[in-house]
């Protein structure tokens, strides 16, 4: 299914990406690509975004287990006109997996992506983060759409 294949590249892509972060970087080296915006920093998490719960691995492995196994559920039971909603189904499917693969192997999860808003050095993040906020995103937004679709079918 197409779904398992989009989570399977966010997998790759996230797992490449970290093995070259750890393999050419020292922790905390920073590389400018636009700068004062966009630098690639070797850091490491080990708790969740914005570095809550530091330590709890016990805690992400259960939610990220639990987690996978909903995703997977909806996938199968997905009707053949929900396209986007497989589709945000696979890119947060990838993006746990991205970060459990690190959090059983690493025991914490490899983080590069350091963006600067204005002056607010937001959290750094890596592929599987972005994968699973834009899959989130999407569900927010076709939620959106479907209950204006259902209010306007009322009508």
């Amino acid at each position: 299914m197409i779904y398992y294949a989009i989570a399977f590249i966010i997998i790759l892509a996230d797992q490449l990406s970290k093995w070259a972060i750890v393999r050419y970087m020292e922790l905390g080296e920073r590389i400018p690509i636009i700068n004062e915006f966009l630098y690639i920093t070797s850091h490491r998490n080990r708790g969740a975004a914005w570095g809550i719960l530091q330590g709890q691995m016990w805690f992400f492995y259960i939610i990220t287990a639990i987690v996978v196994v909903i995703l997977v559920i909806y996938i199968k039971n997905l009707k053949p006109q929900q396209k986007m909603f497989g589709i945000a189904l696979g890119l947060m499917l990838g993006g746990a997996i991205g970060n459990f693969i690190d959090r059983i192997f690493r025991k914490e999860v490899v983080d590069f992506i350091d963006v600067l808003i204005f002056s607010y050095d937001f959290p750094i993040f890596n592929i599987a983060d972005s994968a699973l906020v834009i899959g989130v995103g999407f569900i927010f937004v076709l939620t959106l759409l479907e209950g204006k679709e259902d209010k306007e079918n009322v009508k």
